[in-house]
C-alpha cells in the first residue's frame, strides 16, 4: 500500500516515503527526509533536515526530529540516522549532527524514548535503549546497547553510558558510567551491577557472578585502580563481558563515576 498522507499535513517535494507510511494531521516532513516502510508520523510531528528513519518507527504527536543543534554548531551537512522499530513519545526532540562533531547523530533499533526526551547533536545511541520521561543527553554522548536512563536524568557532553547500564532517575552524569553497572545521584555514583538488566538480557548466571566479583575488586576494594584491574584480568579474563568492562575503563577520557556508599 502506498503512503497515506492526511490532507492537512505538509510533505515537501524531495521527501521519500516508503510503503505503508502514515503521515498524520498537520505533520510536517521536510525535503531531505527519508521514511522507510511502515513509519507512522503522528499529528503535529515535525521531521526536518537530512533525516533517515528506519521501518516500523512510530512518532507520536508533537515529536520533532532532525532539528539543528541548540548551540552555535553549524549543520550545513549534518545528518540524523534512526534505525528500525523505534518509538518516540510526545515532545521528544533529536538533533542532527554538527560540523564541530562527527556530523551525524545515530540511533539504533528498538529504542523507546518516552515523553519530553532529548538527544542532542552528534550522539550515538545503540539498540534497545530506553529513555524514560524527560531524559536529556548533551552533544557527543555515546549510549551502549540495552542501557536504561531513568526519568529526569541528564548526561554531560562527551560522556559515555556503557552497555546494559542502568542510570537512576534524576541522576546527573558528568563522567562515564561503565557497562553493566547501576549509577544514580548528583553527581552520579556507582552502586553495583545491574543484575536485573543482565538477567533480562539473557546473560548466564556464571557471567553475572563474574561481573559481581569484578565489581567488588574494581570499585569496592582498597586496591589501587591499576592493581585492581590487573587482578580482575587475571581472574576473570576468560569472561567476555569482564573484558568489555575493563576495555571501557581503560578507554575513558572523562573519567569514571566513582563508587558510592549506601
Amino acid at each position: 500500500m502506498s503512503a497515506r498522507v492526511h490532507p492537512t499535513a505538509i510533505v515537501e517535494e524531495g521527501a521519500v516515503l516508503g510503503e505503508d507510511v502514515i503521515i498524520g494531521a498537520y505533520a510536517v516532513v521536510g525535503a531531505g527526509v527519508v521514511l522507510e516502510s511502515k513509519v507512522h508520523v503522528g499529528a503535529h510531528a515535525v521531521v526536518n533536515g537530512r533525516t533517515h528513519i528506519g521501518s516500523g518507527t512510530l512518532l507520536h504527536p508533537h515529536v520533532v526530529l532532525g532539528g539543528a543543534p541548540q548551540i552555535s554548531a553549524t549543520v550545513e551537512h549534518g545528518t540524523l540516522r534512526i534505525g528500525n522499530d523505534n518509538i518516540f513519545r510526545e515532545f521528544t526532540t533529536v538533533n542532527v549532527g554538527s560540523s564541530e562533531g562527527r556530523g551525524e547523530t545515530t540511533i539504533g533499533d528498538g529504542c523507546l524514548f518516552m515523553a519530553n526526551s532529548h538527544v542532542a547533536h552528534d550522539c550515538v545511541v545503540g539498540d534497545r535503549v530506553v529513555f524514560t520521561n524527560s531524559v536529556a543527553v548533551a552533544g557527543h554522548v555515546t549510549i551502549g546497547d540495552g542501557a536504561t536512563l531513568g526519568g529526569l536524568c541528564a548526561v554531560h557532553q562527551h560522556t559515555r553510558i556503557g552497555r546494559l547500564a542502568m542510570v537512576g532517575g534524576g541522576a546527573m552524569c558528568a563522567q562515564d558510567v561503565p557497562p553493566f553497572t547501576i549509577a544514580q545521584g548528583d553527581r552520579a555514583r556507582l552502586y553495583g551491577i545491574n543484575i536485573m538488566g543482565l538477567r533480562k538480557d539473557g546473560l548466564e548466571t556464571s557471567t553475572v557472578s563474574s561481573l559481581k566479583n569484578a565489581w567488588r575488586t574494581l570499585f569496592a576494594s582498597d586496591l589501587p585502580r591499576r592493581d585492581a584491574m590487573r587482578r580482575v584480568r587475571e581472574r576473570y579474563g576468560d569472561t567476555p563481558e569482564v573484558v568489555e568492562l575493563l576495555a571501557f575503563m581503560t578507554s575513558t577520557r572523562r573519567g569514571l563515576c566513582r563508587a558510592g556508599t549506601r
